[in-house]
């Protein structure tokens, strides 16, 4: 993959996740990983990558909490989208979490 198409992706990933909603520090969050990824060098979408995964599943342990299911099936997915983004590109391994990677946020 070219690292265009990789910032263009995971752009395109954190932008689906910018329409959920959420609360207002989330949003802003989502907007500033959605630069980074944009905006920093291709060699720093790992750490970009791994900082997405772990917001969005704390904005899924937010809607669950909250009661919003329609909203956590579609953060859901998202969170799965973007750990297969960041499995098929080499920034996370397969069936480890973020913690055992040795990425730092």
């Amino acid at each position: 993959m070219t690292r265009q198409y990789l910032v263009g992706e995971l752009s395109l990933i954190l932008g689906e996740l910018q329409t959920a909603p959420m609360d207002e520090l989330a949003l802003r969050d989502v907007a500033r990983l959605r630069w980074e990824a944009e905006t920093t060098p291709p060699a720093t979408l790992a750490c970009v990558v791994t900082r997405a995964v772990e917001l969005t599943d704390r904005v899924c342990w937010g809607s669950l909490a909250r009661g919003e299911t329609a909203a956590f099936i579609r953060e859901l997915a998202i969170c799965a989208e973007l750990g297969e983004f960041g499995v098929c590109a080499g920034f996370l391994e397969e069936g480890r979490t973020s913690s055992e990677t040795g990425h730092r946020a």
